[in-house]
């Protein structure tokens, strides 16, 4: 409707460059937004406002003029001028009702659209150290970026979705140490665990697997593993140097290949688990990107040098240092430290770089909101690397606060104290879990309530709306189970009859949603969806409370029928975007 709005002003505004109000030339960029009050109209724009001063008189004078020009159109009922010079629109009963067979013949397509033109674009998102299993909060990136990735997608983007392995770095040599460690203790040696050590429950089973299929090859006796190493926090040392002594002495006593086997056991074992643990979340990538492979490729070592030959890197106290300050960070960053080694940001900067390499035209990156520091780093960066700033763009993600009982449930990765994303799978449900993540503004802190989430009454939003899409399969089951042919139904040419206050609100909102969805994926606001779907069950369930469907006066029925099917669609489309399943009955 937007689009057709769209096109009956630019029509009347080639009316006016003919009669020489404006300039062959002029540009025209108003905005059409649906009424708020439905007094005012369906859909409002600002044309004569934006276009004033191009036709060099007063907005409310042009808007008469545009007005006067609009071509005539079926869709459109009537027109008037409000304020300083905003055009109402109020649309014609007859449009509200071409949306139903459109709807129906569409079906999953419907609310799609072509805006994004195949623009190629990547969406990274979870990226998760593999240093433990994905806790609930890795589910709110996860749930916030597949749902990002799939409005684009529905939007008409190219969407590539990427997964960035953090397989490489100090984190995970403390994951390797400390299943090693663990391998020591069923060996049979007597361990102090490190402080700072990872302590789950997973590093055991890890460490076992270690000693089942390679019995005693990696022991070593603890007085050897513990000569000299500085004394840990418990004892008064310092835990990082003293976690750093551990991860030197398991690489000098189990030498490069057999470190490196208990290495990538870890690793690979981990990563195995948060695979299968986003796919049973309905969460998918096209590839999985290793942080060690950039090394390989020595893709870190082609963007130093291109930092280097810009003039954007200097040497300070040994260490190399890129001027993040001459595009706008707070302080010069290290990319290259005084012992050699190359830093994370070294390696972000490289994979950032091969983004565009690849061919991405938009690159979005969904970190957590403790990252937000970090973002002007990055894009000063890929400035100095020759890319368009805005063309990379973080989407920031609040941390996901879980409350059971009314409770609040602490979470700490290190200890292993925390709420995985399966246990909260199995407690509520992939759908509650997927619809709560996302219900919300992702730069918005999350209050998760288990209780609510598994609640089945109307408090339950997910519930709610599943509830509404259940409702109208359990009305088409009736009518079949009574002769009625639901999917050859006749009605379209009786669509007139639905003119009960209901009937109309429903078909508005059901007009709503290709709007809606071109919304959500522009902004990246999936809580809009949420929002739309909520009060689209609302007017289902209202509906249904107040009206009887299969009724006598069969053309009245069919067109009830063909009213809520259409409403059938678009809960199912929207729920799949979600990530949500649409049940046929509850």
């Amino acid at each position: 409707m937007k689009a057709a709005i769209q096109k009956i002003i630019s029509t009347a505004v080639d009316t006016l460059v003919s009669e020489g109000i404006f300039d062959a030339s002029v540009s025209i960029e108003p905005n059409i937004e649906r009424t708020r009050d439905s007094s005012h109209g369906d859909f409002a724009t600002n044309a004569a406002m934006v276009l004033c001063k191009q036709a060099k008189m007063n907005p409310r004078a042009l808007a008469e003029k545009l007005v006067a020009a609009l071509p005539q159109d079926d869709v459109i009922d009537r027109v008037e001028i409000a304020g300083p010079g905003f055009i109402n629109f109020f649309v014609s009963s007859s449009a509200a009702y071409q949306h139903v067979p459109v709807i129906l013949e569409q079906g999953h397509q419907y609310g799609r659209s072509t805006v994004g033109a195949g623009k190629r674009v990547q969406v990274e998102f979870v990226s998760a150290n593999p240093t433990g299993p994905l806790h609930v909060g890795h589910g709110r990136g996860a749930a916030y970026g597949a749902t990002v990735a799939d409005l684009l997608q529905a939007a008409g983007f190219d969407v590539h979705r990427e997964y960035y392995v953090n397989d490489a770095g100090r984190q995970m040599d403390i994951l390797a140490t400390s299943v090693w460690l663990r391998y020591l203790d069923l060996a049979g040696e007597t361990i102090v665990f490190p402080s700072n050590g990872y302590k789950g429950d997973y590093v055991w089973d890890i460490a076992a697997t270690l000693h089942r299929e390679f019995a005693d090859t990696y022991r070593h006796a603890a007085d050897v593993v513990f000569a000299d190493i500085p004394a840990d926090e418990p004892d008064g040392g310092d835990k990082e140097l003293h976690i750093d002594a551990l991860i030197a002495r398991a690489k000098q006593l189990l030498g490069e290949t057999g470190y490196r086997h208990v290495f990538d056991l870890g690793l690979n074992t981990i990563l195995d688990d948060i695979r299968e643990d986003l796919e049973l979340f309905g969460v998918t990538f096209q590839n999985w990107y290793s942080e060690r492979s950039l090394v390989d490729s020595k893709a870190v070592v082609r963007a130093l040098e291109a930092l280097q030959n810009a003039g954007y890197l200097y040497e300070k106290g040994g260490a190399q240092w890129f001027r993040s300050t001459d595009f706008g960070d707070e302080k010069d960053r290290v990319v290259v430290r005084d012992n050699g080694q190359t830093t994370y940001f070294a390696s972000d900067i490289a994979y950032h770089m091969e983004k565009f390499e690849r061919g991405f035209e938009q690159v979005f990156d969904v970190w957590g909101a403790d990252h937000h520091g970090y973002v002007p780093r990055v894009r000063a960066a890929m400035q100095a690397l020759g890319a368009e700033p805005s063309n990379l763009e973080v989407l920031l993600v609040q941390f996901a606060i879980l409350y059971r009982g009314g409770e609040k449930v602490q979470m700490s990765t290190r200890s292993g104290e925390f709420v995985t994303l399966r246990q909260l799978r199995k407690e509520v449900g992939a759908d509650a879990a997927r619809f709560f993540y996302v219900m919300r503004k992702s730069e918005q802190h999350l209050d998760f309530d288990l209780d609510l989430a598994k609640s089945q009454s109307s408090d339950n939003p997910v519930y709610y709306v599943q509830y509404a899409h259940a409702r109208i399969c359990s009305v088409l089951r009736q009518a079949g189970e009574k002769g009625i042919d639901v999917t050859t139904s006749e009605g379209d040419e009786h669509l007139d009859l639905l003119t009960e206050q209901h009937e109309e609100e429903l078909l508005t909102q059901l007009a709503r949603y290709p709007e809606v969805l071109e919304a959500a994926a522009l902004h990246h606001e999936p809580h809009q969806l949420c929002h739309y779907l909520r009060e689209l069950a609302n007017g289902l369930h209202t509906y249904y409370n107040a009206h009887q469907f299969l009724i006598d006066d069969e053309n009245l029925r069919d067109a009830r029928i063909k009213l809520i099917q259409a409403t059938r669609q678009v809960l199912e489309n929207g729920l799949k975007l979600l990530g949500v399943s649409a049940p046929q009955s509850m």
